[in-house]
């Protein structure tokens, strides 16, 4: 027996945000002083960093549930399961649901619960809870699942990972230019088929790194001192994520026993480009080797980071052939990997 992702889905927001769009911006220092250069250069610059030239919200309608609906609903239809046949609905998020405007999370009921509401599920076996686990999360509730599975507890389990992060951004803040809105969800289901699951890695730091991101106030002190955004040492993180994040992966490619010549493709959490491309050069460096061309494809050019959502999101593309220059097919092995809040880095090397 196996565990695999037998579907796939994911919901794209169709609010276009440009990097253009943050001309009129005020960009402050954490301090609340004016930001000493131009938003042009701002702009330029993020871009050579980040490799974000734009990203998606949602519409002021939507809410981090019901875009996490649609994904869950497509990758449904995608397998061709029964929905009632689910043992469990994994949902994995960090800020809740947030109305445009508001200053609170709703996390009550869970998200996850709201997902069946809306599949509208009669079967009380299928069990839902919500993960808080940083951009990681998506990941981890895949591997959550394939210990469900790998216990005799279920059989067939939807992990889902969304986010509406503009919602929680801190507009005087220039990391706000990096976070977007998505969903991505998948089917995993206990098969006959070879492949799946081959290993998986995860960690949590916490010693000097668990402040890393965080909820603080804006950085215009005539804001509303009891309302959060998230905010992160951007620094710190790039240097965690090169330090940590291969490791991870290495140690991950090991407990499977597939050597790294075999992988075809890597799935990372679409964090930041530049910092992606330095984790794959440090993951082949500890192999005594240099990353093959199209190895790692990319989404964050035009979605930007969704957080949990970025990896399934890039999951589905690939599979259903939407992503230019990039294939995969069955038998070929993948390997997930992501970084975020915590802070938490896990890995799975998967087989299709």
């Amino acid at each position: 027996m196996s565990t695999k992702i037998t579907g796939s889905g994911s919901y794209i927001p169709t609010e276009i945000v440009s990097n253009k769009d943050f001309a009129e911006h005020v960009f402050l220092n954490d301090d609340g002083t004016p930001f000493p250069h131009p938003n042009d250069i701002v702009a330029e610059k993020f871009l050579e960093i980040t490799g974000i030239q734009e990203r998606r919200y949602v519409t002021d309608d939507l809410q981090t549930s019901d875009i996490a609906f649609i994904a869950a609903k497509r990758a449904i239809e995608d397998s061709k399961i029964d929905p009632e046949t689910l043992d469990y609905i994994i949902f994995a998020h960090n800020f809740g649901n947030v109305k445009k405007g508001a200053i609170q999370t709703d996390l009550l009921p869970s998200l996850a619960t709201r997902v069946k509401f809306d599949l509208r599920i009669k079967n009380p076996k299928c069990v839902c809870y919500d993960m808080l686990f940083g951009c990681p999360g998506w990941v981890e509730g895949v591997i959550q699942a394939q210990a469900f599975i790998k216990a005799g507890m279920a059989k067939k389990c939807l992990v889902i990972g969304a986010e509406t992060l503009s919602r929680v951004v801190d507009l005087h803040d220039r990391d706000s230019m990096i976070y977007s809105d998505g969903a991505g969800a998948t089917i995993i289901e206990a098969t006959d088929d070879e492949g799946g699951i081959l290993a998986h890695e995860t960690a949590t730091f916490t010693y000097d790194e668990a402040y890393y991101l965080f909820f603080g106030n804006s950085f215009n002190k005539t804001h509303d001192p009891d309302v959060r955004y998230i905010k992160m040492h951007g620094r710190k993180i790039y240097e965690f994520a090169l330090s940590q994040v291969p490791k991870a992966m290495k140690e991950c490619l090991e407990k499977s026993g597939v050597d790294i010549k075999d992988i075809k493709k890597i799935l990372i959490h679409q964090a930041n480009e530049k910092m992606d491309e330095a984790i794959i050069q440090r993951f082949y460096k500890l192999h005594g080797q240099t990353p093959p061309d199209g190895i790692m494809p990319m989404s964050i050019h035009k979605l930007g980071n969704s957080s949990v959502a970025t990896v399934p999101t890039l999951y589905d593309l690939l599979v259903k052939g939407q992503l230019e220059n990039h294939s995969i097919k069955k038998g070929d092995v993948i390997l997930f990997a992501s970084v975020g809040a915590g802070m938490n880095v896990n890995a799975i090397v998967y087989k299709m």
